[in-house]
């Protein structure tokens, strides 16, 4: 058994959403940063890098893509899953584009726990 805990970056604006996510992952048995943007975020992953970095699209100061595209040029085999609850009129678009720009994953929100934590268990489980 794996005894390092993983760690896992969650950076979203939504106070509700950061802490249901939050205690969900903590309550999967995973040690959780937040973050309440992009910028904040960023930081926050290069004083302590993270296993996964879970973001919101839409959010002041740096937006997700903008979050994920830094994140990626710096950190190139960082795992990414971009969540969305925006954008709705274009089918995916953002998220198509986030996955485009390195995310592993994306989830629409409302996000389904059960399926994101089985995509957590899935991502921190490979090899980087």
């Amino acid at each position: 058994m794996d005894t390092k805990m993983s760690k896992i970056l969650v950076i979203e604006d939504d106070n509700a959403v950061r802490l249901s996510l939050q205690m969900m992952l903590e309550d999967g048995g995973y040690a959780v940063c937040v973050a309440e943007n992009g910028e904040d975020g960023i930081e926050k992953f290069r004083q302590e890098p993270a296993d996964l970095v879970i973001t919101d699209l839409f959010m002041p100061k740096k937006e997700g893509i903008e979050t994920i595209s830094e994140l990626k040029r710096d950190y190139p085999n960082i795992k990414i899953i971009a969540i969305s609850g925006g954008g709705q009129h274009i089918p995916g678009g953002f998220l198509v584009f986030a996955k485009k720009l390195g995310a592993v994953h994306t989830f629409q929100k409302p996000i389904d726990n059960e399926e994101l934590l089985q995509v957590v268990r899935s991502l921190l489980s490979e090899p980087n």
